[in-house]
């Protein structure tokens, strides 16, 4: 049977297809974790009606919480918070605290427009609106730092999502308030 050339196209494009899937859905990421122990701000109290806006500073000498959430479990389960910390010198950062989700192909780490909705139904909305996508998901555990970009409206975006490119899908996401 191994020496008819059908059998040895069959077993090619088996093997071709295999390594595409194996590739393409990364099962392996199942089973190992990213901790990643990044340094976060602490920021001064809030002072009502200091903690909003994107503002450049406004002459204070310590870091500000100007939007903070938990994260929701959307298709993988999910824990953690995240928080928009102004730096006295007027610069936004994403800091996410305690983050505990699965590893993953192509992870990231993008603020949106769109509100977190729980469970399947928050899956893929992320992507319908605006987004700023901070980078590659550092670890799938731990505390991470993202810079904001400079012309990032702070205000605009409402919500920060765990974002998997490959698969268009949230596996967590935080409402920011």
């Amino acid at each position: 049977m191994t020496r008819k050339p059908l059998t040895w196209i069959v077993l090619a494009g088996l093997a071709v297809g295999v390594g595409f899937g194996l590739y393409w859905f990364a099962p392996w990421r199942l089973f190992t974790d990213t901790t990643v122990r990044e340094a976060l701000t602490t920021p001064a109290p809030t002072v009502a009606g200091s903690g909003s806006g994107s503002g450049s500073g406004s002459g204070s000498n310590a870091a500000v919480v100007v939007a903070q959430g938990t994260f929701v479990t959307h298709e993988h389960d999910t824990s953690g918070t995240a928080r928009i910390v102004r730096l006295p010198d007027g610069t936004h950062r994403l800091e996410i605290e305690g983050l505990d989700t699965s590893d993953g192909p192509d992870l990231r780490v993008w603020l949106t427009d769109q509100p977190v909705v729980t469970g399947k139904a928050g899956w893929q909305v992320f992507d319908d609106g605006r987004y700023v996508e901070l980078g590659k998901l550092k670890g799938n555990k731990g505390d991470q730092v993202y810079a904001i970009p400079a012309a990032t409206d702070v205000t605009a975006l409402r919500s920060v999502t765990i974002w998997c490119k490959r698969f268009s899908v949230s596996f967590g996401a935080a409402q920011l308030a």
